[in-house]
């Protein structure tokens, strides 16, 4: 397979294009320039392009991804954490940006969830609970939430 040159300039393009079109953290970035045949000096050069002119922001990258997992996905706290880890985004910063999650609608969420599953199980009562917690916890919901929501 052929692979088409480029100037460094339209590389530098490409790559604003890449972070323009959807937020996208260093590790996505670093990933997609493996494509080009770079040194390591243009790679970093453009890199920090990309994070003075603000196209590339972790910060901004953590804050979106962890609305669009819990808003959209409705994903609990665990399961953002580990695949924003899993991304090489550090443990700090995604401390800090976890309060993009409103608490309130953290918990509503998790009963709606916890509702809908469980009235679709089937079995004794101690089952049905058994097989909702489990699906809630694979969905990174915290252990303790589930409980509080239980005892609640």
């Amino acid at each position: 397979m052929e692979h088409k040159s480029y100037t460094f300039l339209e590389i530098k393009q490409k790559m604003a294009a890449y972070c323009t079109y959807q937020d996208r953290c260093h590790q996505e970035v670093e990933q997609k320039m493996r494509d080009f045949l770079l040194i390591p000096e243009a790679k970093e050069e453009i890199l920090l392009y990309l994070m003075r002119e603000n196209f590339l922001n972790e910060e901004r990258f953590t804050r979106s991804y962890i609305r669009g997992k819990f808003y959209i996905k409705s994903w609990g706290r665990n399961k953002i954490r580990n695949h924003l880890k899993f991304k090489g985004v550090p443990e700090k910063l995604i401390n800090s940006c976890f309060d993009e999650i409103d608490d309130a609608d953290y918990e509503k969420t998790l009963l709606k969830i916890y509702e809908q599953y469980y009235s679709r199980q089937t079995g004794k009562e101690y089952q049905k609970k058994s097989k909702t917690v489990k699906y809630l916890l694979g969905r990174g919901y915290e252990y303790e939430e589930i409980l509080r929501l239980l005892s609640g």
